[in-house]
Parts: C-alpha cells; structure tokens; sequence
C-alpha cells in the first residue's frame, strides 16, 4: 500500500525521474484549465445565463463573501491565490472518486508547496500595503525580543498548513485502503463519500487560513487608512 503518491515512479529516464504526485498535479491543473475554459467562453451579461456561469458566479460570490467577511477588506486583490487554493485542493479531492487516481494533496511535497505559496502571499500583500520598512517593524512588536519568536511563529504556521492538509488526506486514503482490505464492498463506497466531504472542508479550511494570514498582514495598515479618512473627513 502507498501512503503517499511520492512513492509511485511513473516515468524514469536517466536524471528525469516523474512520480505520480507530478503527474497528478498535472492531471488536475489540465482539468482545472479545461473546466475554466469551458466555463467562461460563453459569459454573457443579459438575464438568461447559462448553468455553467450561474454556477461560477455563485462560487465566486461566495468567495468573494467570504473573504470580506472574515478579513473586513475589499475581496478582490485576494480572491486570486485564495481562489486559485481553494479550486486545487478542492478538484484534487473530487477527482480521488476516479479509479486509480491519488489527490496530489496526499503528498506532503505539494502541501508544503501550497503552504510557502500562502506564506511568500502574506508577505507581498503585507509588503505592499505596509512598506517594506513598514511591515518589517510588525515583526519587533511589542518588544524587539519579540523577533525571533514571531519569526518562529510565521514558520511554524506554514509548518502547520502542510501537515494539517497532508494528514487529512493522507489519514483518509489510508483508511480506505484498509477498509476495502477488509470489507471491499460496503466500507469503502462509504469512506470515499465520507473521503470526499472531509476533503472538502480541508480545502474550505485551508483557503480560510489563508485569507486570514492574509489580512492580519494588511488589516492594521487598513485601519489606520480608514481612520485618517474619517479624520480628513471630520476636519472638512
């Protein structure tokens, strides 16, 4: 039994070795590219849409809900990486369903992925609505002792995004394997329902965590623009 998609070797020739956590993840960015293309050809701004645009503008609508309420910001400038997360993990988890088929999100390769994408995100949009210098003096508060533990603390976040989606998914295959060892009817039509809505609030969770890394690196610099606003305003 695999544990982990790593340790299956599909193509190996000389120094190019390709194991099914690459392939995978190939397989899934394809259907993620097919699907967006085949959903967004025919948009149409008149009163009769299509199911397909109903139902991406229902999704984006709920990010974009979403968002703004868990970060009290305009959605848009996140709604790219949060979005983009949530569909990976998302669509690498109904695809488990095909047989033969391992989410790449079963590897702990492309969790860690994921989670540096989250953390190198956090740093532009801090970065960027902060300064540079800005968001750097974060890191000293409330006392400059305090840099080496929130460094610690920015590191061991990510740490904890990897593992958390790695180990639900990982757990939940492995279960499976061992259920359909057992009883190889029933159990397993069973824990790949139960497989697949746990996946899915992973990936729920996951974009979550995400947004909110993201906006406590944004919200104070925020704040302080919507009160000098309201200031300006007070003075007029």
């Amino acid at each position: 039994m695999n544990i982990s998609p790593d340790n299956i070797i599909v193509l190996h020739i000389g120094p190019i070795t390709l194991n099914a956590t690459i392939v995978y993840t190939w397989i899934t960015m394809a259907v993620i590219v097919a699907l967006s293309w085949f959903g967004t050809k025919k948009l149409t701004t008149e009163y009769k849409i299509s199911r397909w645009q109903n139902l991406l503008e229902t999704l984006v609508l709920g990010m974009n809900k979403q968002i703004r309420a868990i970060s009290n910001q305009e959605p848009g400038r996140f709604l790219p990486i949060v979005g983009t997360l949530f569909l990976f993990i998302s669509v690498s988890v109904i695809m488990s369903i095909v047989p033969g088929y391992q989410p790449p999100t079963g590897s702990l390769s492309t969790t860690a992925a994921l989670a540096i994408c989250v953390f190198v995100a956090v740093q532009f949009y801090g970065i960027s609505k902060r300064g540079f210098i800005g968001y750097l003096k974060h890191y000293l508060k409330p006392t400059p002792f305090m840099l080496p533990f929130n460094i610690l603390g920015e590191a061991s976040r990510t740490i904890a995004l990897a593992v958390r989606l790695f180990g639900n998914i990982m757990s939940g295959s492995v279960i499976i394997a061992i259920l359909l060892s057992i009883a190889p009817i029933f159990f397993p039509i069973l824990m790949q329902a139960l497989g697949l809505l746990t996946g899915l609030i992973q990936a729920y969770i996951f974009a979550i965590l995400s947004i909110v890394y993201i906006a406590s690196a944004t919200r104070v610099y925020e704040e302080k623009e919507q009160t000098l606003e309201k200031y300006e305003k007070g003075k007029e």
